[in-house]
């Protein structure tokens, strides 16, 4: 039998005196994801004690969306699209860049998409 993984997992990793939240997607988001992640997004972002949030999005995993993901995507930046600083886009595919640069029209920090992940940590980290 043959299963495809999806999803994404969120957590906070600290990187020397740096703490980022992180996203790490995989496979082909969908609708019934979103679900599940939404309530541990607003969780997290919830228990953030700053008052804007840096964060690394692992997309090198990432397949896409299926439509209704992407509707609940759209919604959810909306929702906390003024929460973040600065967004690294960690990817390896070419749509991903252009995902990255349609996500700062609804993000009120800046959002950086990168193909090195140690260029997306420097970044985040002002080096």
């Amino acid at each position: 039998m043959s299963y495809q993984r999806h999803g994404l997992a969120i957590g906070i990793d600290r990187i020397d005196d740096h703490f980022f939240l992180t996203f790490k997607a995989q496979g082909k988001l969908t609708h019934a994801d979103y679900e599940t992640i939404t309530p541990m997004i607003d969780s997290a972002l919830g228990q953030v004690k700053q008052p804007k949030v840096k964060a690394l999005f692992d997309g090198t995993e990432l397949e896409g969306w299926e439509a209704r993901a992407a509707w609940d995507d759209f919604k959810l930046g909306l929702k906390h699209g003024s929460e973040f600083e600065k967004i690294a886009f960690y990817g390896n595919k070419n749509w991903q860049k252009l995902s990255a640069k349609l996500g700062s029209w609804f993000i009120s920090g800046e959002i950086k998409y990168f193909d090195s992940l140690d260029e997306a940590l420097d970044w985040l980290r002002d080096r």
